[in-house]
């Protein structure tokens, strides 16, 4: 069974991008699901770029969000790039601490107009931080939670799961060796120059 955890930045109560969420929840019944709502967070995240100290809560959040086999991250569109809670959450992990793992792009926004958010902000941050970013990304605009729409926002995220699911085949997730990670001290370069 594969730990997969979506995180999403839906801000509102009732939100779009906690309703996108939620379709791929219900696009996974078989996996250990997490939904980890960085609203509840929101106070601890700032709080923790600005003094570095992460309580218990978001501590339990990042353990989760880190700990998973694979990622799904859905944000809303803002200014045509994601939140920035979103992106100020991503900004307190480790250096380090998604690297190799699998994730699926999704973002929300008001129309279709800003569907490239995911390949133009959100697939260079998580190539950035050395996630492995899906082929697919889900982008869904206000008329695709009704109507329509709504079948095509749904054969969308399946395909796109399906893609997730494929990267999960086979053993624990790999993460790259950096042959950057390794640095020989300068001291020790110095020695054997000698």
């Amino acid at each position: 069974m594969n730990r997969i955890v979506i995180i999403h930045a839906g801000l509102r109560v009732p939100s779009s991008t906690k309703l996108l969420a939620d379709g791929f929840v219900s696009a996974m019944p078989e996996d250990d699901v997490r939904v980890v709502a960085l609203r509840d967070h929101a106070h601890a995240i700032v709080d923790a770029m600005l003094t570095g100290l992460v309580p218990d809560a978001l501590a339990d959040a990042i353990g989760t969000t880190t700990g998973s086999d694979a990622l799904v991250a859905v944000t809303p569109t803002f200014s045509a790039t994601f939140s920035g809670l979103f992106k100020s959450f991503f900004d307190i992990l480790e250096p380090g601490a998604l690297k190799g793992m699998p994730v699926l792009l999704a973002a929300t926004g008001g129309t279709a107009r800003h569907s490239l958010m995911i390949d133009h902000s959100m697939r260079p941050m998580f190539a950035h931080l050395g996630a492995q970013a899906v082929r697919t990304g889900v982008f869904a605009a206000t008329e695709d939670f009704g109507g329509p729409g709504a079948a095509a926002l749904r054969r969308r995220i399946d395909e796109a799961v399906k893609e997730l699911r494929s990267c999960l085949t086979g053993a624990e997730r790999r993460r790259p060796v950096d042959g950057f990670e390794q640095v020989i001290p300068f001291e020790e370069l110095l020695k054997r120059e000698r």
